[in-house]
């Protein structure tokens, strides 16, 4: 089954940057078309960050537009999310997420569409 596993979380100040990466295994009975980020901020439910197909397509929740890239490496299966000029609210849990639905390309924060999550990495950013 396909694991996803996130890295580079951390600390930083305001208009500080950071770049998470997302791994997913590869599976040949899995074939994933989006990677997504979600992120759970204090006292909030979880929402869509980025989210790439296939290296083509990133879509952005309207809260990070212009401030955070999505990124893909196709040949590895790995997802970067660069986040730039970062603000107190960006504070939270972010995680990577991994769809082999279709529904995905037309509905890229749809969450019960993707079915293989990762643990999450603390993202923390002071003022």
């Amino acid at each position: 089954q396909v694991q996803v596993a996130e890295s580079g979380g951390g600390s930083v100040g305001v208009g500080g940057s950071l770049r998470l990466s997302c791994v997913a295994s590869p599976d040949p009975w899995y074939n994933v078309i989006c990677m997504a980020w979600f992120r759970q901020t204090p006292g909030q439910g979880r929402e869509g960050v980025a989210r790439v197909c296939s290296g083509r397509d990133p879509r952005y929740a309207d809260s990070v537009k212009d401030r955070f890239t999505v990124t893909q490496d196709v040949d590895e299966n790995i997802v970067y999310l660069q986040m730039n000029n970062l603000k107190p609210e960006d504070t939270g849990v972010y995680t990577c997420a991994a769809s082999n639905r279709r529904a995905t390309l037309t509905f890229p924060f749809a969450q019960h569409e993707y079915d293989r999550w990762g643990q999450g990495t603390q993202v923390t950013v002071s003022s």
